[in-house]
């Protein structure tokens, strides 16, 4: 029977890069000075892993690449090579290597041979050239791994599968045949003796097996046969006495011929304690986002249909339909849990963003010689996936900024009465519905008088009135750098202009602060998801409209004095010695009916990037959570609108776009 190993592809796929991950972590902790014994048997394993992999999905280039680099770690691991920071350089870039070869077989495209060929032809270099500090008389095996001989002369092992160890998709006799290639293999299967062969269940693994292999192998070669199902058996080495025989040696496994049946069923042999079950197998399980989204899309269609039952039941009489009402509280709650829980799948710690920033503050601050320490903070806070995905953009230029603008270099640092090694510190923390993400440095801090002169030089309206914050706000301008030259990190001014952009695409907002010769911060405030909106319902004649409740100020029914006209710009609203921009949603959104004065309406304060606008509307309707339909997917891209939601009663509600409308007033009001 053929197998399809196709099917397989997407999960092997997926855990090579999660074990490419676990590499690169722990390849940035090792520390020469300190060799910690056990990170380094775990860069092996994910290595041997995706080798393993790949070999058996017939993926030659990655499993060819990756035996070089496991080479060189099994040399590490067993002491044959003392840990040097070049070898650590060199298996990053390995791993950058194995990276490009499996996203070109998983795309089916080409990879960049140059660099993996250099990079490998190092690797061979490296395993060729004996390490200062190697212990001396080890035998080079043929890879060039130093070999230490078992104590006697091989090793008897015991191998028991668990039963379902085939619906895993592992084979034993793939792994038996992984044995004999180590050596002089007698394999014994063994059946348990209470199994009667007709009430066999033909997919549980019954047998077990015990093993003489012969040969002066070493035990962590025989350990890595059995790497792919170490959780999913019970194993058991232990080297053979001196001069035991292997009379008539067998090897039925290399010739894939049938095992033959147990003439007897021996004790069964203690079990190594490593080799035992996890108590949570199974905890976890890989699903599609896809299938999250449509399951999201879902439960948002159930609390509308919830809002509808809700409010069509608010006018019944509570005596006679005490029972139906009750039973909608009940079906009120589930929803919200239901809800609650259906969104908490999409949310991953910010741990998957900041394990990426280890490796770029390595790698740019050897390359601006600069000596940099990353602390990170609040790993485990979640944010929805969507929002993940977005956010890693504007942090990587954020971190770039902070290590080439911000730090200074050893010297000056030193100069200046400061550690020579700066800080970048990323911190994540939950502060009421949104995450705030902090970037913060403890460099020379953010120049004011540096920042308005460029301003100046490039036309951007500036002055020495304005304050730290709005000066600082200057270096989003597009364009906008202080650079003194350009290189391959920074300079060309196209970068921060971005990160707000995207920033404020998420319904977030960023701010600057900083302290001359102490250091600067960015923070920025986000929603958790993109899916759920807290928001204040305003009427505006028949309609409503639905305000990000995130970027309410304030809301006031303004006095007649306090409204002044603006020669072809409209009205001013003066709140506390302020004069805001007024915008009439009906003006706005061309709505028919007769015009209200601003003292006979209401003004709802609403703020983005720093700047405030006074909305005109009719009724403050209340405060709800609504769920967010694209307007542009299902309908087209309107001025001043994010998306759209539809109300308890069945209508379709527009979400604003606050900070379009904030940018578009004060824009008018400026020209």
């Amino acid at each position: 029977m053929s197998l399809d190993l196709a099917r397989f592809h997407k999960t092997f796929f997926e855990e090579s890069f999660e074990n490419l991950e676990t590499m690169e972590q722990a390849l940035l902790c090792l520390d020469i000075a300190a060799v910690d014994a056990e990170v380094i048997n775990t860069i092996f394993r994910a290595a041997h892993s995706i080798k393993g992999g790949a070999a058996t999905f017939g993926f030659a280039a990655v499993a060819s690449f990756t035996h070089h680099a496991e080479t060189l770690l099994d040399q590490m691991r067993s002491g044959a090579r003392p840990l040097a920071q070049a070898d650590i350089d060199l298996l990053l870039r390995a791993g950058d290597c194995m990276r490009n070869l499996l996203v070109a077989a998983r795309d089916g495209a080409e990879a960049d041979v140059r660099q993996v060929a250099e990079v490998q032809a190092e690797l061979e270099r490296t395993l060729l050239t004996p390490s200062p500090g190697a212990p001396a008389g080890a035998p080079p095996a043929a890879d060039g791994v130093a070999v230490a001989a078992p104590a006697g002369n091989g090793w008897r092992i015991r191998f028991a599968p668990h039963p379902d160890l085939f619906a895993s998709g592992n084979d034993p006799v793939r792994i038996l045949r992984a044995v004999a290639d180590l050596g002089a293999l007698r394999a014994t299967p063994e059946l348990p003796a209470d199994l009667r062969l007709l009430d066999a269940d033909p997919e549980t693994c019954h047998l077990s097996w015990s093993l003489h292999l012969q040969g002066a192998v070493e035990r962590d070669a025989v350990q890595d046969c059995f790497a792919w199902v170490e959780d999913e058996c019970e194993l058991l080495i232990q080297p053979l006495p001196a001069g035991m025989p292997m009379a008539a040696v067998a090897d039925p496994v290399s010739a894939a011929q049938p095992l033959p049946a147990a003439a007897s069923n021996p004790t069964r042999v203690e079990v190594a304690a490593r080799a035992t079950r996890p108590a949570n197998d199974g905890a976890s399980i890989r699903v599609g986002t896809e299938k999250i989204d449509a399951l999201i899309n879902l439960v948002g269609e159930l609390v509308i249909t919830q809002a509808m039952l809700t409010q069509q039941a608010a006018g019944l009489d509570p005596v006679q339909n005490e029972k139906l009402l009750s039973g909608l509280g009940q079906l009120d709650r589930n929803t919200r849990m239901l809800q609650e829980a259906v969104m908490a799948t999409r949310m991953l710690p910010m741990e998957a963003v900041f394990s990426r920033f280890p490796r770029l503050v390595r790698d740019l601050a050897a390359k601006l010689g600069k000596q940099v320490r990353l602390v990170t903070v609040g790993e485990q806070t979640e944010l929805d996936k969507s929002v993940i995905e977005k956010i890693t953009d504007p942090l990587n230029h954020l971190v770039r900024n902070s290590l080439d603008h911000g730090l200074e270099g050893p010297e000056e640092r030193s100069g200046a009465g400061k550690d020579a090694t700066g800080t970048i510190t990323l911190k994540a923390s939950h502060q009421g519905g949104h995450i705030v993400i902090e970037v913060l440095d403890d460099g020379r801090g953010l120049d004011r008088r540096k920042i308005l002169d460029k301003a100046q030089e490039k036309g951007i309206a500036c002055g020495d009135s304005m304050s730290d914050a709005d000066v600082y706000q200057l270096i989003f301008a597009p364009g906008f750098s202080t650079a003194a030259q350009v290189t391959d990190v920074s300079g060309r001014g196209v970068g921060m202009d971005v990160v707000k952009k995207n920033i404020v695409a998420l319904g977030g907002t960023v701010e600057l602060s900083s302290t001359a010769g102490r250091g600067a911060q960015v923070l920025i405030r986000l929603p958790l998801t993109l899916a759920i909106l807290d928001g204040m319902s305003v009427g505006v004649e028949d309609q409503t409209f639905i305000l990000p409740l995130s970027s309410v100020v304030e809301s006031l029914q303004p006095l007649a004095e306090q409204v002044k006209p603006v020669a072809d710009a409209g009205k001013v609203v003066r709140v506390r010695n302020e004069y805001l921009p007024l915008v009439d949603l009906r003006d706005w959104f061309g709505l028919p009916g007769a015009r209200r004065l601003p003292q006979q309406a209401i003004a709802v304060i609403v703020e983005s990037e720093g700047r405030k606008v006074a909305l005109q509307i009719d009724e403050l309707v209340g405060q709800q959570q609504v769920v967010i339909k694209s307007l542009e997917a299902n309908y087209r891209r309107v001025r001043g609108v994010s998306g759209a939601t539809i109300l308890g009663d069945g209508r379709v509600s527009l979400i604003l776009d606050v900070a379009a409308v904030v940018r578009l007033s004060t824009q008018a009001a400026a020209a």
